[in-house]
């Protein structure tokens, strides 16, 4: 069954197929819907059913070009108005806003003209990134994923830890999670803005998002240009594996936009990701707690309900508890069997790490060490199964007492987990 069956029902009559074709340049002939992906049904459901909130832009939205391809223009126009009463600064509405009134009497025949946003030297960039802002934002309304599939990541968040930010640079999507005792729980999702040239960052200026794991430190206070909007909240990028890698760069932050913005093309940052200002607020209280985990990858695994990797996080958990026994009993040898090869921190390899720990446990002196608040978090992009994992380290000796937080990040190496780094946070 063709596109215009599923949206009409076979019903479509050829007076508004120039309603129709605008609908089809505006939306399916720029993004690749398959047949089974709507009908005519849930379309009606998810448009004039849909809870609002923080929905209420995206189903005004659609709701507006649903009504553009039954040809109802007047219903749409006062849609359209509502929308932009409701943002008034949304440019992607008065692009179609100005094809409705430069229409009148005259078939829609293309989806965006350089005058529609009040600027008659608006260029085809920004009317394309339009286009593919209105794209990004129809198929993810038309998702099956939006508010019941959880990212199979293993997550264990620590005692401070409430929330969990997962940024998808494919769908240029946020989806935020809660803490629960069946696990990871939705919250909600929000359109973001990404690098110029996508994802993964490798170098200082090359306008892409870093893929990895990060945290988001609490909101910047001192002065902000404009351009950023009501907020940005830095992200530790890079990281320790970034750095080992040698990747280059600074200043990726999750922060807002201009007053006279509402939101920017899905491409269209130098790295950053960038929401709405009234989105960013809306995260404000769970990022204002700082600490906030972010997982940024270009590859999501989305599965219904609990994530299939408990019994990954069991045995990982085991490999630490061992490792920590191992090394209070001061056997150097079976403690150094849990550091990977390719193990590096702030000093060096693993052979330096190695002398290190030999000498000084050489007497073998009596120790007590205990770990506990442990998060835990799937790292991705890495080549080999990798877990973040923070904890608090109460280590006693004879000679010396220190409490810390500690950072390390184990690597599934066959059947075993080893550790490929190690440092304080």
């Amino acid at each position: 069954m063709d596109l215009i069956h599923i949206l009409n029902a076979g019903k479509l009559k050829p007076k508004k197929m120039k309603y129709f074709q605008y609908f089809l340049i505006a939306c399916c002939a720029l993004l690749p819907w398959n047949a089974t992906a709507v009908n005519q049904g849930s379309l009606t459901e998810k448009i004039f059913t849909k809870k609002l909130g923080r929905d209420l832009i995206e189903s005004l939205l659609v709701k507006s070009l649903m009504e553009i391809t039954q040809g109802q223009t007047k219903q749409a126009m006062n849609t359209v108005n509502e929308l932009i009463r409701t943002a008034p600064n949304f440019k992607l509405a008065y692009l179609i806003r100005g094809d409705l009134i430069s229409s009148q009497g005259a078939a829609l025949e293309a989806f965006g003209k350089p005058s529609a946003i009040g600027n008659d030297k608006t260029g085809n960039d920004e009317i394309e990134g339009l286009r593919e802002e209105a794209r990004t934002r129809i198929e993810h309304y038309f998702s099956e994923d939006n508010n019941h599939l959880v990212p199979n990541l293993l997550v264990e968040l620590d005692a401070n830890q409430q929330h969990l930010i997962v940024v998808d640079t494919v769908k240029s999507r946020l989806f935020l999670y809660k803490k629960s005792d069946a696990g990871l729980q939705y919250v909600a999702d929000y359109y973001v803005t990404i690098g110029k040239n996508g994802a993964d960052k490798q170098v200082q200026g090359d306008k892409r998002t870093p893929l990895g794991l990060y945290f988001a430190s609490k909101k910047m206070t001192g002065p902000l240009e404009d351009f950023y909007g009501d907020g940005a909240y830095p992200l530790n990028y890079p990281n320790e594996l970034d750095q080992h890698q040698s990747k280059t760069g600074s200043g990726i932050w999750l922060h807002g936009t201009p007053r006279d913005t509402y939101s920017r093309p899905p491409r269209a940052s130098d790295g950053c990701v960038v929401l709405s200002n009234p989105d960013l607020n809306t995260l404000k209280p769970i990022l204002d707690a700082g600490n906030t985990p972010v997982v940024i990858s270009n590859k999501i695994d989305w599965v219904e309900g609990q994530n299939t990797l408990l019994n990954i996080q069991k045995t990982l958990a085991k490999a630490m508890l061992n490792w920590r026994a191992d090394w209070a009993a001061q056997n150097t040898d079976a403690y150094l069997n849990h550091y990977s090869k390719a193990f590096f921190y702030s000093d060096g390899g693993l052979q330096t790490w190695g002398d290190h720990k030999r000498s000084i446990q050489a007497s073998k002196p009596k120790v007590t060490i205990n770990i506990g608040d442990i998060s835990m978090f799937s790292y991705p992009s890495a080549k080999l199964p990798t877990v973040v994992v923070n904890f608090t380290q109460d280590f006693r000796s004879p000679t010396l007492q220190n409490k810390m937080r500690k950072r390390q990040y184990w690597q599934q190496e066959g059947n075993e987990w080893k550790i490929i780094y190690e440092g304080a946070v």
